[in-house]
């Protein structure tokens, strides 16, 4: 695009941004934090104003009186970043004084694509994690304090992670009373982004498939070749090592200790160590609500790609997908049958790969037929008993066990399948990932549930009268205050540690309910856990003591030793890592992943590295990378768009990463059983430039 183009393109663009932009208050006029630029020069959105950021930590700070956001709900701003790689900013509210409570939103963008920044500002409640992606504003995600907004006078936004430097515009920063409506149509100064494939059109790299008949030939030759496809003699007929038997076959899979060592062991007896990608499936889903003006090609929905297209309610928002994925398997394999052929494929590339496991979030029905080792999730809907705080169910209620035994019955697909290791019950709970205790988001934005009411029983077990309740919490405080209504001011440290005690409790009884009725499902399999993250809070050990194995996700450079000894010492049991990868921007994607390495060379010795020493760990008994394929370049439901997989969009494996794990997965028992020592061969680890 020549320089008169330009100029004609964005001003047109910017005249209907501005015609969409709803009213609002502007803010006071920023100031300078760090070393941000402002920088002179028409930009794509009108009234916008170019920015640069030399560092993590520039950006711009806003001051105003006390309350001035009080009669706000929203704040939003339009904004677009240059570049062909995402960036991540950091919104932060601040209540004033000495140690000021702070509310944090973050949040990335998509290069090269108009998008509204639109803060609910209910979200300082903490009752929610994530706030709806919508078009290249993506994954805003709440955290920090909850804060009163009648006492915030300061907020800043700066960039996070980005490939630095960073450089974005945006129009002032405004408070409104009134909900800011979504761009239906973003500003494109580079115009399309993602090419017929599925593919990035701002990026070039030697690997990108260059035509249909190209993908076509590649996915054919895969197939043909699926059968031929082995694992090595040395594994048993589930992935096992035929080199160590671990008693007689008990026709399912189990944990046992052996020598200070914790092992899976397969259902004919053999020592077993979990290894695979999570997401088998045809997983490349490209969000397109609100971008489709910045796709090349979008497939006839009602004839033969029809499969390829999916709508979900979230957020109280339409989500609508094209899996490109999905379109170029149909594309090479035919509308009929097309599914069955990919999972032949991608089956026959684990075994290449010498990969053992399908792991999480599979359409693990394939696994189930093929007889090839797999894991399952389940998935807790609290419809009789209702949520308390984010996504914790009131535990208390009378109908709670009954959801319990409707969660369980999912089992019953797999119950007696002797592939089937186990089942993880949960991942990440968005409650985990707040400030606060479940028990305290509770008091604060439930007004009334069976919960609070055992809350109330339990402190007045504990205390006479509300005289003692408000001595012993130094604080004003009474049970009718505990019991009903929803709480208003700080606690004091003497009410969380109460506070936490019944936090204990909440989540033993939610863990153990729900363990117990999988049980009696299914007596057969592993109970793997609920994927937290990291060591487990000391009021939460409890309830984990229900589990047979601790699954965890750890993005590090590598699992941490010390990690899987304190769980070991905690709770008696071995740890399993539900996710990890490395990724790079050098393939087309904007994002590299969570761990973040220069080339996909590197990708494959950091890779080799994580596996092989958390399988020397002796109470490490697997780890499961996300995902067998990279996430779609526009994003997927959430916006990641990151490139952490074994094949691109096109099936194209990655050579680097598939070569290096298949020379750790054919020594790996031998490290596991301590014969042979862990690679030590790191790359440079980078920083992260992903959400």
């Amino acid at each position: 695009m020549n320089r008169r183009t330009f100029i004609e393109t964005t001003a047109l663009g910017g005249a209907a941004a501005a015609a969409a932009r709803p009213d609002g208050t502007s803010l006071p006029e920023p100031a300078i934090v760090g070393n941000l630029e402002r920088q002179s020069g028409m930009a794509p959105i009108e009234g916008a104003v170019w920015y640069k950021a030399a560092a993590r930590g520039d950006g711009l700070e806003w001051r105003f009186p006390a309350g001035t956001l009080q009669k706000a709900t929203w704040l939003w701003s339009d904004m677009l970043l240059d570049g062909m790689d995402l960036a991540v900013w950091l919104l932060y509210l601040y209540e004033e004084g000495e140690k000021p409570r702070r509310f944090r939103l973050m949040f990335g963008a998509l290069a090269q694509c108009g998008f509204r920044v639109r803060v609910p500002l209910a979200a300082v409640d903490q009752s929610r994690w994530l706030i709806e992606r919508e078009g290249a504003y993506l994954k805003p995600l709440v955290g920090g304090d909850r804060v009163d907004l009648s006492k915030v006078s300061r907020m800043t936004l700066t960039l996070d992670r980005g490939a630095q430097p960073v450089r974005w515009c945006m129009t002032p920063l405004a408070a409104t009373a009134t909900e800011v409506k979504r761009i239906e149509k973003p500003v494109l100064p580079k115009g399309k982004l993602l090419d017929e494939l599925g593919q990035s059109t701002l990026h070039e790299w030697s690997a990108k498939t260059r035509s249909v008949a190209e993908l076509k030939q590649r996915v054919q030759g895969q197939l043909d070749s699926a059968p031929r496809q082995k694992w090595p003699d040395e594994f048993s007929r589930w992935g096992g090592w035929k080199a160590k038997k671990l008693g007689d076959p008990a026709g399912f899979f189990r944990v046992q200790k052996e020598g200070g060592r914790w092992w899976l062991v397969d259902p004919d007896g053999y020592a077993f160590w979990s290894n695979g990608p999570d997401c088998v499936r045809v997983d490349c889903d490209a969000r397109y609500d609100g971008l489709e003006t910045a796709l090349t090609w979008m497939p006839e929905a009602n004839g033969d790609f029809r499969d390829a297209y999916g709508t979900r309610i979230g957020g109280g928002a339409e989500r609508k997908h094209i899996n490109y994925l999905a379109a170029n398997m149909i594309r090479s394999l035919g509308a009929a049958g097309w599914r069955e052929k990919w999972a032949r494929i991608a089956l026959a590339e684990l075994r290449r790969i010498r990969f053992n496991t399908v792991g999480n979030w599979s359409e693990w029905e394939f696994a189930q037929k093929a007889k090839f080792p797999y894991v399952r999730p389940l998935s807790f809907r609290a419809q009789r008993s209702g949520w308390v705080y984010r996504d914790f169910p009131d535990v208390f209620h009378a109908q709670f066990a009954a959801d319990a035994d409707e969660y369980a019955s999912q089992l019953a697909t797999s119950a007696n399948d002797p592939a089937f290791i186990g089942y993880f019950l949960m991942n990440e709970p968005v409650w985990g990932f707040s400030s606060e205790l479940p028990p305290v988001g509770m008091l604060y934005n439930t007004p009334q549930c069976v919960t609070r009411g055992e809350l109330t029983k339990w402190l007045r077990a504990k205390y006479d009268g509300d005289a003692a309740l408000a001595a012993a919490w130094k604080m004003p405080a009474t049970f009718e205050r505990v019991a009903q209504g929803k709480w208003q001011g700080t606690f004091s440290p003497e009410a969380i540690a109460d506070l936490r005690a019944f936090g204990t409790r909440m989540v033993d009884v939610y863990f153990s309910t729900i363990s117990k009725a999988c049980r009696r499902a299914d007596p057969k399999h592993l109970n793997l856990g609920m994927r937290w993250q990291g060591i487990p809070p000391d009021w939460a050990v409890e309830g984990m003591k229900h589990f047979d194995v601790y699954s965890l996700n750890s993005y590090r450079p590598k699992f941490p030793r010390e990690t899987s000894d304190k769980i070991n010492a905690l709770l008696n049991m071995p740890t399993l890592v539900g996710e990890w990868h490395f990724g790079a921007v050098d393939v087309g994607l904007p994002a590299s992943g969570l761990m973040h390495v220069a080339s996909q060379a590197d990708r494959g010795r950091a890779y080799r590295v994580y596996l092989e020493d958390a399988a020397a760990q002796p109470n490490c008994v697997g780890a499961h990378w996300f995902t067998l394929y990279d996430q779609s370049a526009l994003g997927r439901f959430d916006g990641e768009n990151y490139n952490i997989g074994f094949l691109d969009i096109c099936n194209r494996p990655y050579e680097e990463i598939g070569k290096a794990a298949i020379a750790s997965h054919e020594r790996l028992y031998q490290v596991a059983a301590g014969q042979v020592p862990p690679v030590s061969d790191a790359p440079k680890y980078l920083p992260i430039v992903a959400l």
